[in-house]
């Protein structure tokens, strides 16, 4: 059987770079080995398979070349970008089906945003016999944690291990060794680590982010927008950041540079956050066919 595959980047920041993901739009006669074996043809990081639901307005599917996972911001914006562009959505809410329940998501003219749930923070010690695992597996030499604030891990939907960093060059100069990374993210049911700064390549955003998930065969992602919302949260909750609209950066320091900004809207019930939506705009950039 022939599979045809849009390679869609997502997040992508001005006319180039994001985070490129595979994208499946008729996937109802694949089963589940199957579309392991397409994803790991097109060997991205994610591959979105989009069959018919009776729930949402899609279900969407998601692997990368080693197993399923529940949830894939990139791979998300990268569909309904996909799907608004080919005339098959206009503006509007819709939703998507996928194996942990459904999710909303908004078409807001060439951005598709995508709902993720209230934060969960979870605090590491860095005193910690896990903490000090973390410092070694980020590469962090003997002394004093180098952030000013301490790791959090954070789930919105997904669970990532975020790591404050003083300044960008901290950020550039982070060697993390993977096989670390690797134990600690199945250790804590992470999908991998995001490290982040406060200072951005360009002015007016508010984090610059690094992406490492060994876990699920990805050394490095250039947009990664499941976690963008825990991030959004933490500047929000812990570390006061005013704004409900919070725009972070990533794969600035990937090689090649693949530039992505992900937008992250806030939603606030009683002053705290009941829900968030995160998103960015897409273009395609390849099509493949695959045999399985």
């Amino acid at each position: 059987m022939q599979v045809g595959v849009q390679i869609v980047n997502a997040f992508i920041d001005g006319p180039s770079g994001g985070n490129p993901a595979g994208v499946v739009l008729d996937a109802d006669a694949l089963t589940h080995e199957q579309k392991l074996r397409v994803a790991r043809q097109v060997g991205l990081s994610e591959t979105a398979f989009v069959s018919a639901s009776d729930k949402a307005t899609v279900k969407l599917e998601f692997f990368t070349p080693v197993r399923q996972i529940a949830h894939c911001g990139h791979a998300t914006v990268a569909t309904f970008c996909l799907l608004r562009q080919r005339g098959m959505l206009e503006e509007g809410r819709f939703s998507k089906e996928t194996i942990d329940g459904n999710r909303d998501i908004l078409i807001e003219g060439d951005t598709a945003f995508m709902e993720q749930t209230a934060p969960v923070f979870n605090r590491i010690d860095v005193m910690s016999g896990l903490g000090a695992r973390m410092a070694m597996s980020l590469g962090f030499g003997p002394g004093p944690w180098p952030g000013a604030l301490d790791p959090f891990v954070v789930s919105t939907g997904n669970a990532f291990l975020l790591v404050h960093l003083p300044d960008a060059q901290s950020l550039a100069d982070l060697k993390p060794r993977q096989e670390l990374v690797q134990a600690i993210s199945e250790e804590l049911d992470l999908i991998g680590v995001y490290a982040f700064t406060t200072e951005t390549h360009r002015p007016g955003r508010h984090a610059g982010a690094r992406m490492f998930a060994p876990r699920y065969a990805i050394p490095e992602e250039a947009g990664t927008g499941m976690a963008a919302g825990p991030l959004a949260c933490l500047l929000h909750d812990v570390l006061d950041v005013p704004d409900q609209e919070i725009h972070i950066e990533q794969g600035w320091l990937m090689q090649p540079p693949s530039p992505s900004i992900i937008r992250v809207v806030l939603q606030m019930e009683r002053g705290r956050i009941a829900r968030l939506m995160a998103g960015g705009t897409a273009s395609i950039s390849a099509s493949m066919v695959v045999e399985v």
